[in-house]
């Protein structure tokens, strides 16, 4: 059987000026056959031998063999640099001639030339090989890693309903929680998270802030360059709408009247019925 996407070994049943054709080994009659093209082909090659070779579709949508390894084979992810972006979607270069098609409709962000992003293989309705950044299904669930562990990772998802979906070490299964997730994070950035907890089924909870008392440090700092950045005197107080606490601040409410609270009780703000001023 011919496999798209994936390496196999075949024989070389004829040769032509333009290459050999390889024989399809569930197809005893000879007729569903493969092209390796001229300058694909070893040295020497005769009919007979077999040759390990990649499958994929060319230019005109038909069937070809490969001697040359790309980037990326059915059932792995990898990720891969953006080449160019059409009207239907981007392509990726993955090692062979022809750029690997990553439709719109697959992309979990928008992506532009020059981009990396983590994907996958799939074949289409059409029997042509694709790429996805829908790659959560096929992240690994047995990572080294602990609570408390410092990771790196991938952001290759972002729901409004669950959070940032991040590919740690680009192959294992993390998630930074909505309630962890402030900031400008987005599809395709690399993170540093501390490892929250590690589920059952070995998916790891992440957060890219740090433990509380740490945290409300860090965050006093930031409450207070704020407050300078508008002259001394903060345009709402603890009391103001969870939105705008996050548009400007970049952090939940709770984590905002907390680090509040800190600078209060050190003596370096007053807060007054519509402001925080610098004391």
């Amino acid at each position: 059987m011919l496999k798209l996407g994936e390496k196999q070994t075949l024989e070389i049943m004829k040769k032509v000026e333009f290459g050999v054709y390889l024989k399809n080994p569930m197809d005893e009659t000879g007729e569903e056959r493969v092209l390796l093209p001229a300058k694909q082909v070893p040295a020497g090659a005769a009919i007979g031998d077999k040759i390990e070779v990649f499958l994929y579709k060319d230019s005109k949508d038909r069937l070809i063999a490969t001697t040359n390894t790309p980037l990326l084979m059915m059932d792995e992810i990898k990720v891969l640099k953006v080449a160019q972006v059409g009207k239907m979607g981007a392509f990726l270069n993955w090692g062979l001639e022809k750029d690997l098609f990553l439709p719109f409709r697959e992309q979990t962000g928008k992506v532009k030339e020059g981009d990396e992003c983590l994907v996958s293989l799939y074949i289409d309705k059409s029997n042509r090989l694709c790429a996805t950044m829908k790659v959560y299904h096929h992240l690994k669930l047995n990572s080294p890693y602990k609570k408390d562990d410092r990771v790196n990772g991938l952001v290759y998802e972002i729901s409004d309903n669950f959070g940032a979906f991040v590919a740690v070490d680009d192959m294992y299964s993390g998630l930074i929680a909505k309630k962890e997730f402030f900031g400008n994070v987005k599809v395709g950035d690399r993170i540093t998270a501390r490892v929250v907890a590690v589920k059952e089924d070995g998916k790891l909870d992440l957060s890219i802030r740090e433990k509380a008392l740490t945290q409300i440090l860090i965050d006093a700092e930031k409450v207070l360059q704020v407050i300078e950045s508008f002259d001394g005197a903060l345009p709402f107080n603890d009391k103001a709408n969870p939105e705008v606490i996050k548009r400007e601040m970049q952090m939940s409410k709770n984590e905002f009247k907390k680090a509040v609270g800190h600078l209060l009780k050190s003596g370096k703000i007053e807060i007054t019925e519509k402001s925080i001023r610098l004391k």
